[in-house]
């Protein structure tokens, strides 16, 4: 019986140049965190069913979690998101207490061509929050975004303004979530099929509203708060963008959302919003790696050295330790030097250093630069 081997449905390997551009993006983001002083934080990747889904188990990506139990028969479930795991990372912490993490979270959803069923979020959120920490985590993300050379675009939005809209045009209590279910399907589905679906609510002209000038927006209570987070990033020189229709469809977020794009893609590149656990006010982003590595421009890290031992391995390790001490990525290759060529090729090593008697004997090694084929001798 032969053995399929290949991944499921929704997972897949990355090697390579691929991996490499993934790991370059990771660093770029890691980086950026810590700079704006958040710390790492590792969780379990299994949970309890139960913690999983908490309150919020109406919402789509809740309803989309891996479920599964182990030996004792107990419920179990797989990450879908790093937020709710906050609800026990932040007990005792002196607040605010602000950490990032990355890792892979998992939705048992449909495949599309950019959605896997395993991918890699990369996570910061602030433990007790004002607009003032909002907006430096929206300055963070768009500085991580222009070194990624990715022109973003920030769109704002507030959960409890949303929430006074729809009061002050009397729609049914027993209506509002899946009015606001509707408001999220905006710009992302055809607008007739939107407002079909409100007509069975009495609520079409929701739209009509929200499409009305900005101005219009500041009578309500809520509006406020947005101001407050144009006015902070503005300090920081960076733009965000009021987007009445901006939804997020997670039901504990409770303040404003943000969602960043780009020209490139319909897609959201990253995404979040403030929200309040254990009575205490939040706020967060999340960043997709594997959409962002679609539009990313990153630069190979280090060039990648290839030592060929001819019968020379003593001398070969040597210089082999003495670059990997000074920081280069250094491969030794034992055996033929035209298998070791194909092998430098296949690998993208930008040089190679030829290690014979001859080259012993006169203190130089031969190195051949694989992209332009050309030779020269050097000392080390």
């Amino acid at each position: 019986m032969t053995t399929n081997n290949e991944p499921v449905k929704g997972f897949r390997d990355f090697t390579g140049e691929e991996a490499e551009k993934r790991e370059r993006i990771r660093e770029v983001i890691v980086r950026t965190f810590e700079l704006f002083g958040f710390e790492p934080a590792e969780t379990p990747i299994i949970e309890q069913e139960e913690f999983v889904r908490g309150e919020n188990a109406q919402d789509e990506a809740v309803s989309d979690v891996f479920k599964l139990q182990d030996k004792g028969k107990r419920n179990l479930a797989l990450r879908y998101e790093f937020t709710f795991q906050l609800k026990r990372l932040m007990k005792n912490k002196k607040l605010p207490y602000k950490r990032y993490q990355v890792g892979p979270v998992f939705r048992d959803e449909p495949v599309s061509s950019n959605r896997l069923r395993q991918f890699i979020q990369c996570d910061v959120d602030t433990i007790g929050s004002t607009e003032k920490d909002e907006a430096e985590i929206l300055v963070l993300s768009n500085e991580i975004m222009k070194n990624l050379k990715i022109e973003p675009i920030i769109l704002v939005n507030n959960r409890a303004l949303l929430n006074e809209i729809l009061e002050d045009n009397k729609i049914k209590e027993k209506d509002k979530i899946n009015v606001l279910k509707e408001i999220d399907k905006y710009g992302k589905l055809d607008e007739k099929q939107i407002r079909a679906n409100l007509k069975k609510m009495n609520a079409e002209k929701i739209i009509d509203v929200l499409k009305r000038d900005e101005k219009y927006f500041s009578r309500f209570k809520s509006y406020s708060s947005i101001l407050e987070l144009i006015k902070y990033c503005k300090l920081y020189g960076v733009k965000i963008l009021f987007s009445p229709t901006l939804m997020r469809g997670l039901s504990y977020y409770n303040g404003n959302v943000f969602e960043i794009k780009a020209k490139e893609v319909r897609e959201t590149l990253i995404a979040g919003g403030s929200y309040k656990f254990e009575g205490v006010q939040c706020t967060g982003i999340s960043f997709g790696l594997d959409r962002l590595s679609l539009l990313a421009k990153v630069e190979n890290k280090k060039e990648k050295i290839l030592i060929i031992s001819l019968e020379q391995d003593k001398e070969a390790i040597k210089l082999a330790q003495k670059l990997r001490n000074s920081g280069a990525i250094t491969f030794i290759y034992y055996g033929k030097p035209s298998k070791a060529l194909e092998y430098a090729n296949s690998y993208g090593i930008e040089k190679v250093i030829f290690i014979g008697k001859d080259e012993v004997k006169k203190g130089k090694y031969k190195i051949k630069d694989m992209r332009t084929g050309r030779e020269k001798e050097e000392k080390f």
